[in-house]
């Protein structure tokens, strides 16, 4: 059974601003530094990702994979995996809470990841964590930096 992976992350911004980096598909090899390319593949009735292939490396976990996104609330985003070469799961979301008056966002980036091969559970918590630690620094820094529009 394949267990979840969380971390948490403040970023000196509205939880509008933070989001409208995070559903900017087309920028993500721009910021993050696992995904190598992204594809908005379908789209919602909103306008939303609702299908986006992204090609991955993350070291131990190296991928071309699609994922199936959804938006339960304005400040919350999350996937499952549609298909994927070597992953058996992947959900995540992320889930933001205004802090600070509005003017600070609590980001908090929960994964679970499962591969079709063999691999130690440790391994793959590490490199959850690697995900989630590296993508949280760099929402950060694209979002501060003013670069997000």
């Amino acid at each position: 059974m394949a267990e979840h992976t969380s971390s948490s992350i403040t970023i000196e911004a509205t939880p509008a601003q933070v989001m409208a980096v995070i559903a900017d598909f087309d920028r993500y090899p721009e910021w993050t530094g696992e995904v190598k390319q992204a594809e908005v593949l379908e789209k919602d009735e909103q306008g939303r990702a609702a299908k986006v292939r992204l090609v991955l490396d993350a070291g131990a976990i190296k991928d071309d994979h699609t994922l199936n996104y959804s938006w339960p609330g304005e400040n919350v985003v999350a996937w499952s995996l549609h298909k994927s070469q070597m992953l058996r799961q992947l959900d995540g979301s992320y889930s933001l809470a205004p802090v600070a008056g509005g003017q600070h966002t609590e980001v908090t980036y929960q994964l679970t990841v499962d591969v079709k091969i063999p691999m130690l559970g440790m391994i793959k918590r590490k490199a959850e964590k690697v995900i989630i630690d590296r993508a949280l620094d760099g929402l950060k820094k694209r979002v501060e930096s003013g670069l997000a529009s």
